[in-house]
């Protein structure tokens, strides 16, 4: 798909398909895409968790309702003592690194015709602990992937965007 095809049609799904597993290669080729995403002085800490398993789903339904029947999540998590922190120490690069990734994934999934949805309806301590992760890590975010079920269609104001000149200034 052409670029601007993907960032213009991509949306998030909030009704995926049970039934229809995500291919594994296109499963492999979403998460190289984040595994080739920039990061802070190359620091790559991001860790990405593949959900696909019944037990493994029905953790990620313990702690939102936003999982939307979706087959398969990815829980983005990134590594607090292997992070750039910034000039003055106030700010690392940990989150935006994380959200890097997870961008790069999630446009990589609607190019492979896989639909999504960023998910951060829930508490990521509580997450973290459901899943047995190390306490360095810190999740970002849950992608749920999969495919639209029947009918699925963006949310009313998906396509609803201010005037480039509301959120672009030149200095």
């Amino acid at each position: 798909m052409e670029f601007t095809e993907v960032v213009r049609n991509r949306y998030s799904c909030k009704n995926f398909d049970a039934g229809k597993a995500v291919d594994a290669a296109k499963l492999t080729e979403i998460l190289e895409a984040g595994r080739v995403a920039p990061t802070a002085k190359n620091f790559q800490e991001q860790k990405i968790y593949v959900i696909q398993s019944a037990e493994g789903l029905a953790k990620i339904d313990k702690v939102t309702p936003c999982r939307y029947n979706a087959p398969t999540c990815l829980v983005v998590a990134f590594d607090r003592t292997n992070v750039f922190t910034y000039p003055g120490g106030r700010r690392d690069s940990g989150v935006e690194d994380a959200t890097i990734v997870a961008t790069h994934m999630i446009l990589a999934a609607a190019n492979a015709g896989v639909d999504s949805c960023w998910v951060n309806f829930f508490d990521p301590e509580q997450l973290a602990k459901e899943l047995g992760l190390p306490e360095n890590e810190e999740i970002l975010m849950i992608m749920d992937l999969g495919h639209a079920a029947p009918g699925a269609v963006p949310l009313p104001n998906h396509g609803s965007r201010k005037p480039l000149a509301d959120t672009v200034a030149y200095l």
